[in-house]
């Protein structure tokens, strides 16, 4: 596979809790030149961002991160303050207490209020398959199919593990066909890349697949 097409699908990721508008402004700089998908950063850059990249590049941010337990008045609230600060994309992460309980009409009502909150702007939803079963994954496929929502995604990569070969291929015979596949969390080579976008994901969260091509050596620091 072209790696351009493979870039052109990565999410270029900084989230992590330290991160400086130096390190937000780099990850912007390197999703321009090499034309990634988006960058994702967290919420108190967007504005920033936006106002440097204008249109030359997507912003994606995330909300009810990385948990998924805050309620959902304060999820809509996010979002709509991403959307409102510029955010193109908005990853929400699901409550997960709810998809343990089986309450999945209330997961998919809260995901239907923040798709309406963000309007035409793409959301993806946030199921963090590392802590749920099969079963658990595939009615979250059909959920966030009824909701209307573009994207379910793997993994925040903030917990125990990141996105699977076997999480993208259970997505893609599950979900309908108005829902794309996000994998995310631990893509640490090209070859990985490869491999879940043959599977079926349309979008890959992860920082490393463009330092791998901007240096030409394999990453092994612990991001996402």
């Amino acid at each position: 596979m072209d790696i351009q097409n493979i870039l052109s699908k990565c999410d270029h990721t900084l989230l992590s809790q330290t991160a400086t508008w130096e390190e937000i402004r780099t990850v912007c700089d390197d999703a321009m030149h090499y034309q990634a998908a988006s960058v994702c950063i967290p919420a108190s850059y967007v504005r920033q961002a936006k106002d440097y990249m204008g249109d030359k590049m997507a912003v994606c941010t995330v909300i009810g991160f990385p948990c998924g337990y805050s309620t959902t008045a304060s999820k809509c609230f996010e979002a709509g303050d991403a959307v409102a600060n510029g955010a193109d994309e908005v990853d929400m992460v699901v409550n997960l207490g709810w998809v343990k309980d089986g309450k999945f009409d209330s997961v998919c009502e809260e995901i239907k209020a923040v798709k309406a909150v963000c309007g035409e702007k793409i959301l993806k939803v946030i199921i963090e398959t590392c802590l749920l079963s099969d079963e658990e994954k595939i009615r979250m496929c059909q959920v966030v199919t009824e909701s209307g929502a573009e994207f379910i995604k793997t993994s925040t990569g903030f917990s125990t593990a990141g996105a699977t070969f076997h999480d993208v291929e259970l997505f893609a015979k599950h979900v309908g066909p108005n829902v794309k596949i996000k994998a995310a969390g631990g893509i640490s080579s090209l070859e990985d890349a490869e491999k879940f976008v043959e599977l079926g994901a349309d979008r890959l969260g992860t920082s490393r697949i463009v330092k791998i091509v901007k240096t030409g050596k394999p990453v092994n620091d612990q991001s996402y």
